[in-house]
């Protein structure tokens, strides 16, 4: 009999979010004796490890995204809703979101994380961040605006505190970000902005920790800050932010010195995304929740988190919970679909154990760090190899061909393909 979700009398599903970890649960129970109904706010499956990228100009949004209806549509026992989840009810076993009501027999929740500004009030207001596709865009447009305004500036001292960009958090996305804008500086500026004075533009990243990349090796950290120091970035480590004055641009440090900037990218950490109903008692660390060794809610038999929003700490080699990274949740994502088949078919569950693959981040042109199965790699051969990887793992032929021929593009040329402001950005004020 053919598979049809409005036909099949099976148990249902609810899916809250469909990044990394989500998409992996489906289409490892494509086609399964189980109804899926996926819920996210965006209609479509980010890339995030490329959104540096939109931002600065080397790719368009549409090259990292991909229309979660499109995924769904091969899939017959899985259907997709374009909603917000406000509120979950345990006991009535029922979500409550924008489009009314739904009823579930299992529920996963998949959201995510949002950007850790640590409670500070300020920073969250002021501040640009690189969460999602308005993120990027926003950031695009008010760097390519902020170059626009230090050309009709006179004041050189205005000037220079236009031309500053402040990179706070010195992992993967603040790493990437600010090889990306020290090339902007030093191939972009150069050509299509003549009249401005290079030299004026400074790239800082500043990290609390004592290094850059601490998640990676030592050998890995000290190359990508070298890398980062040859392109011209100044790196402050040990350092962290105290608070940022928007409107005379100030930002205080603490090690006493205070930057002069208009635009402050904040990528210093990340919390778990959650929603009310569930138990404050179960939120732990990070703002997650907590979970067993099967990925389910504690206490509850029938609703599982997987991705950055779980903790668990059963995994022996990680006590203190896995890391808020895409492999994390792709992992849990695939297991979880066996456990939930394994779970109808009341056969015993597997617990989850992460094997970590390895870590990666790019720089800029030939520089890149890659650490793959306990190997440790360094500028060009690792650039080529995050490159690849990058591509392989893009949703759909048609954004890898997009991708390739953009970055292609930007070797040979040296120029940003998309350096347009579609949507003006104003600073908050």
């Amino acid at each position: 009999m053919k598979i049809n979700f409005y036909t099949m009398n099976a148990p249902h599903l609810i899916l809250i979010g469909c990044g990394f970890a989500g998409l992996e649960l489906i289409k490892k129970l494509n086609g399964k004796p189980i109804k899926v109904t996926v819920i996210d706010k965006n209609n479509y499956f980010n890339f995030q490890p490329l959104m540096y990228q939109v931002a600065s100009g080397g790719l368009g949004p549409d090259s990292i995204v991909y229309p979660l209806r499109k995924i769904v549509s091969k899939m017959p026992n899985v259907i997709f809703r374009m909603a917000e989840v406000n509120f979950i009810d345990t006991n009535q076993k029922q979500i409550y979101t924008s489009i009314g009501k739904i009823s579930y027999d299992y529920l996963c929740i998949a959201t995510g994380a949002k950007t850790n500004f640590f409670d500070n009030k300020e920073l969250e207001k002021y501040c640009m961040q690189l969460k999602s596709i308005p993120d990027a865009l926003d950031l695009r447009s008010d760097i390519l605006q902020e170059f626009e305004k230090a050309l009709s500036e006179s004041d050189s001292g205005k000037i220079e505190r236009i031309l500053n960009f402040v990179i706070v958090g010195g992992g993967p996305t603040g790493v990437e970000t600010a090889g990306a804008l020290a090339e902007i500086k030093k191939y972009v500026i150069p050509a299509d902005y003549k009249e401005l004075d290079a030299s004026k533009m400074h790239v800082y990243l500043i990290e609390a920790a004592p290094r850059v990349l601490s998640s990676m090796s030592e050998i890995s950290s000290r190359k990508a800050e070298f890398f980062l120091k040859q392109l011209g970035v100044e790196v402050l480590t040990n350092t962290s932010v105290i608070s940022y004055n928007a409107s005379n641009g100030q930002l205080t440090l603490s090690n006493n010195k205070v930057l002069e900037t208009d635009t402050v990218i904040w990528s210093a950490g990340v919390i778990g995304k959650t929603i009310e109903g569930i138990k404050t008692e179960l939120v732990s660390r990070g703002n997650r929740y907590k979970v067993d060794a099967f990925n389910r809610l504690e206490g509850y038999e029938d609703i599982f988190v997987i991705g950055d929003v779980a903790y668990m700490t059963s995994d022996k080699n990680y006590p203190n919970g896995h890391p808020m990274v895409a492999t994390v949740a792709q992992q849990q994502g695939r297991l979880l679909a066996k456990n939930i088949i394994r779970l109808l078919k009341k056969e015993p569950m597997q617990p989850f154990i992460y094997k970590n693959k390895g870590s990666m981040a790019t720089i800029g042109r030939h520089k890149a760090v890659f650490e793959i199965y306990g190997f440790k790699l360094q500028g060009y051969i690792a650039w080529l190899g995050w490159m690849f990887l990058h591509l392989m793992l893009l949703v759909g032929f048609r954004n890898r061909m997009m991708v390739f021929l953009n970055w292609l593009w930007n070797y040979i040329t040296y120029q940003r393909a998309i350096r347009i402001i579609t949507r003006p950005y104003t600073q908050k004020s």
